[in-house]
């Protein structure tokens, strides 16, 4: 899949279906919580591995039990595209299961 930059609207479209998540310096913005590093780290492969089957990969800080994400389409200059938002979906799908 293509990387398409996504309008104004249309990120704001994507922020109503997907609970927490906000624009932060022009890139998808959330802060993920856990009980334990052990299961912050399982999110983060469990992540990584779909990430990479997009080509497609997340920024994000870890410490101990909480992840920081910030998604933006470094190849088409750094802004909010289609697969940030997909890659959103996935993520909280893997942290809502």
């Amino acid at each position: 899949m293509a990387a398409q930059k996504l309008s104004e609207a249309e990120v704001i479209q994507a922020l109503a279906t997907l609970p927490g998540w906000t624009v932060n310096d022009g890139k998808l913005y959330k802060e993920f919580k856990f009980n334990s590093f052990p299961a912050a780290l399982g999110w983060m492969v469990t992540v990584g591995v779909h990430a990479e089957t997009m080509g497609h990969h997340p920024e994000w800080f870890n410490v101990y039990s909480t992840v920081q994400v910030n998604l933006a389409t470094h190849d088409i200059g750094n802004v909010i595209s289609n697969l940030d938002v997909e890659l959103a979906k996935k993520m909280e799908e893997v942290y809502s299961s």
